[in-house]
């Protein structure tokens, strides 16, 4: 896995920097005097270039900090949980919904971004001028296109109106001068970038390139994309070509899906690579922490994870009991009491933080490590099951749509995918056929950072957050602050309404 086996020269992170962060990266200078004028100049440095434009997903990023607080504390599936009224205070005001513009979570989100988007522009900018293979070229630019596409999708999804930054920015005035740019047009560039990185990119790799972005990662993206703006015939065909197309097929066993030795497998389309190795504590190491930050807090003799958990991200009881009698995703999602460790400790019927003995499961590992803030476990970004829901809610109750909601529902109570079965829904009208979608993609996808965005797009944020008991929450909730460190910086930013 190409991130798991590379050692990156900090100094290739730097070059991307300059395009619409905050003061503290603005001051970041080149090391080792490595600049736009002496690298971007061999084939390996356009592949360096191209692997760091992947850094900001992972390494204090959005799916190793600000992700798991934006995309499932903030919706209905988990609460915030940790050890009490002064831990983790950030991941609270999310929680409650009162969210204050110095937030950090919100903050890393916009900046890690927007980092990974300068990382792709000067790869965009840089790497056609390198002699160097035509074919490398071509999958470095097609890499760029898909890792930009999807920073900007995470971005206007979160923030609505955001700067669109094309080109790597040369100066700190330049950055501290842009403007929002309209959520509809940045929809566009993501589209045409996805629509770009689907003619470049390759369909597979093998060897230490295997994790990167291929043409169905871009073609899956944008079937989102497309789900999300409302245009249900685009998202249909975009996922009917990745289900046709790619080759993928769902594991039999839904657990299969987060394990170690399973990652970038048959039913991957993306992922986040992580790695272990290290024994410092360091969320801008190589590996996942949320082992760590998800594991039971401070339980079991040993410990279920090294140094004891911090249990964060605790699932909620109305999403546990939600579970139907027989889908065997509960088992491979949540700990519940009565549950047996590897080790043999037994999951109790509460712990500091978490009243009803739940933690997430899914993205267990155990104690591999010195500590698991260094945990191996890839995180699916995007899956084939998900495809499947795609179609199901872009084509509806049709003869189409009940059988790709039907495969995922087959599997998840051990059923093989292909054979009808007691557990297939027959629903024909459209409204309780769509609720019966988004409810799948509640359970299907799970602690996978996305409940969040589903609640969004499909207008329904504010009342199932208030039946949750989050009172705080507003309209104007549907968006996330701009950064204060950003306003700062820059007089042409705006805030979003109420904050």
């Amino acid at each position: 896995m190409f991130i798991k086996n590379k050692t990156l020269a900090a100094s290739v992170l730097t070059l991307g920097l300059l395009a619409g962060c905050g003061k503290d990266y603005l001051s970041l200078q080149p090391r080792n005097a490595v600049t736009t004028e002496t690298f971007y100049k061999t084939e390996t440095d356009a592949i360096q270039a191209t692997t760091a434009a992947y850094s900001q997903l992972s390494q204090y990023g959005m799916f190793n900090y600000s992700l798991w607080g934006i995309g499932d504390i903030m919706s209905d599936n988990s609460n915030t949980g940790g050890g009490g009224a002064s831990d983790g205070i950030e991941f609270q005001q999310l929680d409650n919904y009162s969210i204050p513009t110095t937030n950090p979570l919100t903050s890393t989100h916009w900046q890690r971004a927007y980092l990974g988007v300068g990382q792709a522009n000067q790869v965009l900018a840089r790497v056609p001028a390198i002699e160097m293979s035509a074919t490398l070229k071509t999958r470095c630019l097609g890499e760029a296109a898909f890792l930009r596409a999807l920073y900007y999708f995470y971005l206007v999804r979160g923030f609505g109106d955001v700067p669109l930054v094309l080109t790597p920015a040369q100066t700190a005035a330049e950055v501290s001068n842009i403007t929002r740019t309209p959520a509809a047009q940045v929809y566009t560039q993501i589209i045409t970038d996805l629509q770009d990185a689907i003619t470049k990119l390759p369909a597979s790799y093998t060897g230490d390139d295997v994790g990167r972005a291929t043409k169905w990662s871009a073609t899956a993206l944008l079937a989102k994309v497309y789900l999300t703006q409302g245009n249900m015939a685009n998202a249909a065909t975009q996922a009917r070509a990745v289900i046709s197309g790619s080759g993928k097929t769902m594991w039999a066993n839904y657990a299969d899906n987060f394990k170690v030795e399973n990652e970038n497998g048959q039913e991957s389309l993306f992922e986040v690579q992580f790695k272990n190795g290290l024994s410092n504590y360091s969320q801008d190491g190589p590996g996942a922490t949320i082992n760590e930050f998800w594991g039971a807090r401070f339980f079991g003799s040993p410990y279920v994870v090294a140094s004891g958990g911090y249990g964060f991200n605790v699932p909620e009881k109305e999403f546990v009991d939600g579970y139907e009698p027989g889908d065997l995703r509960k088992q491979a999602t949540v700990w519940v009491p009565g549950d047996v460790y590897p080790a043999g400790q037994i999951q109790p019927a509460s712990l500091p933080g978490d009243p009803f003995g739940f933690n997430v499961r899914k993205f267990f590992v155990g104690t591999v490590n010195v500590n698991n803030w260094d945990s191996p476990l890839n995180v699916p970004v995007l899956r084939l099951a998900e495809m499947y829901l795609i179609l199901a809610e872009a084509v509806g109750p049709t003869a189409e749509g009940l059988e790709a909601i039907n495969k995922v529902r087959r599997r998840a109570f051990g059923l093989p995918i292909n054979t009808p079965s007691a557990k297939d829904l027959a629903i024909t009208s459209a409204a309780s056929f769509k609720d019966a979608v988004l409810r799948e993609r509640r359970y299907e996808l799970a602690f996978e950072m996305d409940r969040w965005y589903d609640l969004k797009r499909t207008g329904t944020l504010v009342s199932t957050m208030k039946a949750k008991g989050k009172t705080g929450v507003q309209e104007f909730n549907n968006l996330l602050p701009i950064p204060q460190t950003e306003l700062n910086v820059n007089p042409n930013l705006t805030q979003n309404p109420g904050y």
